[in-house]
């Protein structure tokens, strides 16, 4: 059955007539008969987590497992939620087969095992550790959907990945076409991917400024993943350590440099990397509330991290994914919890 849609489409604010033909919108009225979901409201092309791990359980302490069950519940909830495509930047196994390619489900973009050079850290194990680091990372984005997703630091105490071994995982990854995710939680291992030309730094704690003008001419993404360090903060804050104290340093400097990324031409990404699933709205919120501006931080979960990662949103011919909201959410962000209508993949969700 054709689907029909009016509304006003964003972020370009037309009221438009849109339909829905299998996995594709078109503006173009079709023949025959339709029904129409919804006349009214904010049309927003389907929403997207980057950062999400879906089915992982373990803690940081120990490398992660995988429980198929939970990943398709977990996914299950990001739909239900109105997200439309997922990241994952690391899994700890594969994703179940049937899941990935079920009526309605998100849109998944893989990048293979969390990979760590063998000489980053002497107090956490890690999935894969590997001395060949750039040649595991381009086999991984060969496997996967063009990512591969490496440790670039660990320890606050212990020394990043070194320039020379992620420049070569940027360049053999990259020879290969893929893009690379890193995981950055201090300064250096942050400046050191962002010289590397790194495709998008995750969390990024402590973030020097230096790094900005780099990412920005790199064309990397920033994935602050607020949502996960906003659980941490009373947690650290009740420690009283310098581990604490230094910590809690970097997670100001994260939030600050949300707002400075921005300025500096950084294109900055909503990723939840936490329970509960399907709550990118409330990363959106945290993105707000670090200084970006509101329809920054909505496109941030919607049209901009579409763009990063290929998929095209409300466009002829585009993929159809939408959301439909009673409420300008970029105006008022909170209306990204309460969607009318949900369309994922073609097949109505809600």
């Amino acid at each position: 059955m054709t689907l029909h849609v009016r509304g006003t489409v964003l972020p370009d604010g037309m009221v438009r007539d849109l339909w829905i033909l299998g996995d594709r919108i078109t503006f173009e009225r079709p023949r025959g008969e339709w029904e129409t979901l919804a006349v009214g409201g904010f049309v927003l092309p389907g929403l997207v987590d980057v950062h999400t791990h879906p089915g992982s359980v373990g803690d940081a302490s120990s490398p992660p497992e995988f429980d198929a069950e939970l990943f398709a519940e977990q996914v299950a909830a990001h739909r239900d939620a109105g997200t439309a495509a997922l990241r994952f930047p690391g899994l700890a196994g594969a994703v179940p087969q049937g899941v990935r390619e079920a009526p309605g489900a998100p849109r998944m973009i893989t990048a293979g095992r969390w990979l760590a050079w063998a000489g980053l850290s002497k107090t956490a194990e890690f999935h894969t550790v590997t001395d060949e680091l750039a040649e595991a990372a381009a086999k991984e984005a060969l496997a996967n959907d063009g990512w591969c997703k490496i440790m670039g630091d660990w320890d606050y105490e212990a020394p990043p990945v070194p320039y020379e071994v992620m420049r070569a995982v940027v360049e053999a990854v990259h020879a290969v076409g893929g893009r690379v995710a890193a995981h950055c939680q201090s300064a250096e291992g942050v400046l050191q991917a962002a010289r590397a030309g790194i495709d998008s730094v995750e969390h990024g704690m402590g973030m020097p400024e230096e790094s900005l003008g780099l990412m920005a001419a790199n064309g990397a993404a920033f994935v602050p993943t607020l949502t996960a360090f906003a659980e941490g903060r009373s947690v650290m804050a009740g420690r009283g350590t310098a581990r604490a104290a230094l910590w809690l340093s970097g997670h100001d400097t994260m939030i600050r440099r949300v707002r400075e990324a921005y300025d500096a031409g950084v294109r900055v990404l909503a990723g939840t990397d936490s329970a509960p699933f399907g709550n990118v709205a409330g990363e959106v919120e945290h993105l707000v509330a670090a200084g970006l501006p509101a329809e920054v931080a909505v496109g941030a979960a919607s049209w901009a991290a579409r763009e990063f990662l290929g998929l095209p949103g409300i466009v002829e011919g585009g993929l159809a994914d939408l959301t439909v909201y009673d409420t300008d959410p970029r105006l008022v962000p909170d209306a990204l919890r309460h969607p009318r209508r949900v369309v994922v993949r073609g097949h109505v969700v809600r």
